[in-house]
């Protein structure tokens, strides 16, 4: 009877552990992808202008170099 107790306790959890688990897939439906579609950053931040984006990643690029930025 030890036994079996020792048996139930190990084995409980064991058991659970399974029963949390989520889904983590994002759901299809006719073999299309059934979420929200994400924007890019030109299009939500630059009003799709993708010119104004890469412009300003590369100032900010530009920014980023010590040798311009301390003036020696």
């Amino acid at each position: 009877m030890k036994r079996f107790k020792l048996l139930a306790v190990l084995l409980l959890p064991i058991l659970l552990s399974g029963c949390l688990e989520v889904q983590q897939h994002p759901a299809w439906r006719d073999g299309k992808y059934a979420g929200k579609a994400d924007d890019r950053q030109f299009q939500r931040l630059f009003h799709n202008d993708k010119l104004a984006w890469f412009a300003a990643v590369q100032d900010r690029m530009l920014n980023q170099n010590e040798y311009n930025r301390a003036n020696p």
